[in-house]
């Protein structure tokens, strides 16, 4: 996989209290492309940061409907990628260099 379609792939970590709480099963999530596969996903992760992946589940959630003065609204769709990491490995976002 070539440097460019990673980081297509890879939009960035979706933090929530959620995925803070799949965190401690050493599992990661990632916002990605609306294109991107599991192993596209898996490959990504392991050349970007030096990690194994075990596995990948991708979901699809549709944004919601809301109400404004003007009308309805809609909100963007997001396509998540949960990666669950090897035992003992994780992915510190916070540690800048």
């Amino acid at each position: 996989m070539n440097q460019e379609r990673i980081y297509q792939v890879l939009l960035g970590p979706h933090v929530s209290e959620k995925t803070s709480m799949a965190a401690e099963n050493s599992q990661v999530v990632f916002r990605v492309a609306p294109d991107a596969t599991k192993p596209e996903v898996k490959k990504a992760v392991e050349q970007l940061f030096s990690v194994t992946v075990e596995g990948v589940q991708i979901m699809n959630r549709k944004g919601k409907l809301k109400r404004t003065a003007r009308g309805f609204g809609k909100r963007n769709d997001i396509r998540k990628a949960y990666v669950q990491l090897a035992k003992g490995q994780d992915i510190d976002f916070l540690d800048v260099e």
